[in-house]
Formats: structure tokens, sequence, C-alpha cells
């Protein structure tokens, strides 16, 4: 019995041999047995349309079996490398509803929201707190509170103390909403500055001053607070028809020519658009090789996933290291951020600059 079984074994054995050799020699191959037909629909003829009954509604098929139109010209141009990624469903939605960010400066709180819904939640939160609201403009998008020094509330809001010695500089806070570098979000500012006098009147948005460390601190405070008002009261939004004229321009747009991506415009200053556009390039998975703010560049590789995988011996060596592929340069023109792609001189494959202008523009906005 013992005898039997070790023969089956050998049998086996006899068996497997040719069929790991044959494995093997597939792997080396590519698998060049199996036909790669990702690509047929690229070379493929175009069909004769779909021909209905004279009786029949081509309206009701449209609607019941909708297909994209793909002009010919493009046909070319549709290969995996070239293909973009279908849209992510969820990005339109921010990781948290509130979050309060600071670049160079400046402080504000992103709302996963329109400015419409943010106007009278602001406020809102402006009257509750003692803050009150003494002009206003839903058009600018912003609003001016009384002198903080009178309410004890609004006084405890801002860390002034309950007892002066002696006078002391009068207060008012603005606060400022606006649409979000990002779509579908909305910005909200507060700034807390010194006047000589109760103004009587609506003062402009002083955007472009230096901010200490103490009036940041106090914007973030405030920025913290409305950001648990707006937490509590989510289930309760109203809607301004006041904040319609409210500038709505997108701050980040995608120039194109001939359908040809050509440059981004973003309407911000520098270090914003450049914290921007440097979230971006992580958000993407874009690897950058080298960056200099200063001289406003990113050296980036974004050659095909094709020529960046490590390929079937990937086991045995180490993964390949990113090359310079392309340049992401942003100049001022205008009083607006310009952001264009190039292929470095180096690099001698494809151009794919188009396609990383159109990529980074998804991620910015």
């Amino acid at each position: 019995m013992a005898f039997r079984f070790r023969t089956e074994i050998k049998k086996t054995e006899k068996c497997i041999r040719p069929l790991a050799g044959l494995m093997f020699v597939m792997a080396l191959s590519g698998c060049s047995l199996i036909e790669d037909r990702s690509e047929r629909y690229v070379n493929a003829p175009e069909g004769t349309p779909l021909k209905l009954p004279e009786t029949a509604d081509e309206g009701e098929f449209g609607q019941i079996m909708p297909i994209r139109e793909a002009p010919a010209a493009d046909s070319g141009r549709m290969y995996r490398g070239s293909i973009p990624t279908p849209p992510d469903m969820t990005s339109d939605i921010l990781d948290e509803n509130y979050l309060v960010e600071e670049l160079d400066g400046q402080i504000w709180l992103l709302v996963n929201d329109v400015p419409g819904r943010l106007w009278p939640a602001v406020t809102s939160y402006m009257n509750e707190n003692g803050l009150g609201v003494a002009y206003d403009s839903p058009q600018l998008g912003l609003m001016q509170s009384e002198l903080v020094n009178f309410s004890k509330q609004a006084r405890g809001l801002l860390g002034l103390p309950d007892n002066p010695d002696g006078p002391e500089a009068k207060v008012v806070v603005q606060a400022r909403v606006a649409p979000g570098v990002r779509r579908k979000t909305t910005e909200v500012q507060f700034r807390s500055f010194e006047v000589a006098d109760d103004p009587n009147e609506l003062m402009a948005w002083s955007g472009g001053d230096i901010r200490s460390r103490e009036q940041l601190d106090t914007s973030r405070k405030l920025l913290d607070d409305l950001a648990q008002y707006l937490r509590n009261r989510e289930d309760s939004k109203s809607y301004s028809r006041a904040a319609l004229g409210m500038a709505s321009e997108p701050l980040v747009r995608l120039v194109s020519d001939d359908e040809t991506p050509r440059e981004i415009v973003m309407s911000l200053d520098y270090g914003r658009a450049w914290a921007e556009v440097r979230r971006a390039v992580d958000d993407a998975g874009i690897p950058v090789i080298d960056l200099n703010r200063e001289d406003g560049y990113f050296f980036v590789d974004f050659r095909p996933e094709s020529e960046r995988e490590p390929g079937w011996f990937s086991w045995f060596s180490d993964a390949p290291k990113p090359v310079h592929s392309f340049d992401i340069r942003l100049e001022e023109r205008d009083g607006d951020i310009i952001v264009s792609t190039a292929i470095a001189e180096s690099y001698d494959g494809e151009n794919r600059s188009p396609e990383l202008l159109s990529e980074l523009f998804e991620y910015l906005y």
C-alpha cells in the first residue's frame, strides 16, 4: 500500500514540474501569451449610426441610452496613459466641515458650504456673542461689529480684561465671508483692530496688513468658537437672499486654447497661491524632485505610470528613482498668479504638460 502511495506522488510530481516550468516562462515573457486588448478601441473603425423606424421618437431613445459623443479628431489622444482618472464623487466634500487654516499671516475658517448659507449664520454669531453688527455689506461679504469695549460678553470673547486700569484702546471686529479657493467652499475671516473713535461707516477690509501673533491668536480663537457655533446649529441652516449678490467669481481658473490647457490663473496673493499649488501636487501624488518658492518653480516627475512602475522584477531591486521630467512655474501677472507647466529640457519622453496642468487644476479647484 505504501509503495502504491509513493508511486502516485511521483506521478503527481512529473505532472507539476512541466506546469511550473511553463508558468515561469510565461512570467519571464511578461505574459506575452495573453493578448492585450486594452487599446483596441483606439483603432476600432467607427460604426454606422443606429437607424430607427420613421415612427420612433429619437429623443426617447437618447434619454434611455445616453452615449457621450467623442469626435474622431480626439480619438488619437485616448490612450491609457492620457485618459484622465474619473473624478472622485467625494471630491467636493472636505475631510472636516469646519477647518481653521493659517498661512503667511492669514488665518481663516474653511467651511464646506456656500457663502449664502454662511452669511446669516455669521450674523447670528456676531449678535449672540455681544459683538453686534453695526454695518454690513452682503455684496462685499463684509460685516463690522460695534465697539467691543462696551460689551462684557464680547470682552471675554476677545480676552480683554474685565476691569481695565485706566484708558484703553477702542476695538472693532470685522468678519469677511467669501467664496473659498476650492469649489463649493466658503472662507470666513475675523480681524480685530484698534480705532481712534467709534466708526460711523463700514471700513475697508485691510487684507494686506501684517498681523501680529497676538492678533492672529485672537482671530483663531474667534474662528474656533464660530466653528463650534456652526456645528451646533447645522440642523437649522438658513439662506440669505441678500447675499446672492456676493462676488462668486472662482479664484482659480483654467485657461485653454482649442481645448488644450494653457495656464491656471489664481486670483490670490503669491504666498497663498504657492501653498495651494504645493497642496495640489501632494494630493495628486506627483513626486517632487526640487522646489524653490522664491524663484517660483517645482521640478516634478510626471512620466506615465508605466515608466514609473518598477515592473516584474521589482522584488530584486529598489524602486526606480523619480526623474525630473516636467516643470511647474508660478509668476505674477496683472495682480494674479499664473501657473504654467513645461517639459524639462533633459527629458526626451512624451510632452504631457497639458495633462499635468489639467490634473493640478482638478486638485486646486
